[in-house]
């Protein structure tokens, strides 16, 4: 019989696809896989360590699944990843049950370290340059539904905020080429996918590195041209790349769907400033009026850092009121988490906790009330959704509109005696309007 592995996700979804790649190339070397870790012979955690509560979080399970190596068949424990890049030698010695670290650019010789570990009895710590060039052309074994599949068109960043170790953990910014990236939106859409999620840390700046240009729209009017998707979803654009022709491409792109994250981090110029940002509030509020104006239904999500070091109580008074008045569709809010090995932890005048989360539960309050606002103007009209679950034992399903992303944005819920298949588009709606998600019913065929 041959091996079982176990493969544990944690972070974001471009270590989803990495994951996704491991799984592919491992099924090539004909490992058998399991969703009960306590069944697995090999098993794998791909960590995450951009903030502190991710490190905590990586940590806490990488302890948890070691014990499974003396009360279970676990043989072999491998940990790759942004925390296997930033913390290897550390984590070596305190961690003996882990038999091998796997960096951020190299977890392609996943099928290689297993074998040399059951080959010689190893231990192994491969912790390549971040900024060594990723292989992408690789099988992949989608995780998420196979409706829904993420994009990732860059690895890395070249941003440098003050605050984010992230140039440390993945290198510089990498860009893939454009006609590898359209090869693989075409493979899975041949396979099911019709929401398309483009990822990379900063997709805005696409194509730099490798043309001497940005090629953002250039890759999404290839991505347009598909005929199997029915979605294009962006994330992450930064708000100083942000270009009149990228408005122009998401609105004029039909399957590119009316939605964008920006993430700005904060509106206070001394602020953004001292985060490295290359933006300013009034850049920012240009960028958004743009989008508004060329694209009146566009739904505009960003995340926001509160206590930056030296952050006054009248900076976040500001951010407040900016919040109130810009009236982001949807928003999610950090609390500065102070990372070794940045510029930004070494700043003198570092925000207590209990005041960053005081500041941020302020604006997840304004913001909760200010996205109800926005629900309640949706109700009596009509969305295509993307249906993703039925409810148990009722005639409820759960989907979503273009305007909200899968984990992170809200839900349609929708009563209905059809029978309605997972991953299919119907045309709903909207009826009533909670908090953060909505309720509709089903109307009729789909929009052209």
């Amino acid at each position: 019989m041959n091996e079982k592995i176990y493969l544990e996700t944690l972070g974001c979804s471009k270590n989803q696809v990495d994951s996704e790649i491991m799984l592919g190339i491992l099924k090539e070397h004909n490992y058998d896989f399991t969703y009960d870790e306590s069944e697995a012979d090999i098993i794998i955690i791909n960590t995450c360590g951009f903030i502190e509560s991710a490190k905590k979080e990586s940590i806490d399970t990488i302890l948890e699944l070691a014990q499974l190596k003396k009360t279970c068949k676990c043989k072999i424990l491998i940990v790759t990843g942004c925390l296997a890049q930033r913390y290897s030698k550390e984590l070596s010695m305190e961690i003996p049950e882990v038999d091998a670290f796997l960096g951020t650019t190299n977890f392609n010789e996943i099928a290689k370290i297993i074998n040399k570990i059951l080959k010689n009895n190893e231990r192994i710590v491969s912790t390549a340059n971040s900024d060594k060039a990723v292989e992408y052309d690789l099988p992949r074994i989608l995780t998420s539904p196979s409706y829904t599949a993420y994009l990732k068109i860059a690895e890395g960043c070249d941003n440098y905020c003050t605050y984010c170790i992230i140039p440390k953990l993945r290198g510089k910014y990498k860009s893939r080429p454009i006609e590898k990236i359209v090869n693989e939106a075409k493979n899975l859409a041949k396979n099911g996918t019709k929401e398309l999620i483009v990822i990379a840390q900063d997709i805005t700046r696409y194509g730099i590195d490798l043309y001497g240009n940005y090629q953002l729209c250039e890759l999404l009017k290839q991505l347009n041209s598909i005929e199997e998707l029915k979605w294009i979803r962006l994330q992450y654009s930064y708000p100083d790349i942000i270009s009149d022709e990228l408005i122009e491409v998401i609105e004029s792109n039909k399957k590119i769907c009316k939605y964008i994250d920006i993430p700005i981090q904060h509106c206070n110029n001394k602020i953004l400033k001292e985060m490295n940002r290359r933006t300013t509030k009034e850049h920012i509020i240009t960028v958004i009026n743009k989008l508004r104006k060329k694209i009146p239904d566009i739904a505009i999500r960003t995340t926001l850092i509160t206590g930056f070091p030296g952050e006054t109580d009248e900076q976040f008074t500001e951010l407040y009121d900016f919040v109130k008045e810009i009236e982001f569709d949807k928003l999610g809010v950090f609390t500065y988490s102070r990372e070794e090995d940045t510029p930004a932890a070494k700043l003198p005048k570092q925000i207590p906790e209990d005041i960053k989360e005081n500041r941020r539960d302020k604006i997840m309050l304004l913001q909760r009330d200010i996205s109800l606002k926005k629900n309640m103007d949706k109700i009596g009209r009509v969305y295509d959704i993307l249906i993703e679950e039925k409810i148990e034992n009722e005639n409820v399903y759960v989907g979503r509109t273009e305007f909200d992303a899968p984990e992170i944005d809200g839900v349609v819920y929708i009563n209905s005696h059809l029978n309605i298949n997972i991953g299919e588009f119907i045309r709903a709606k909207i009826i009533d309007a909670l908090e953060y998600d909505l309720i509709g019913e089903v109307v009729n065929e789909l929009s052209e």
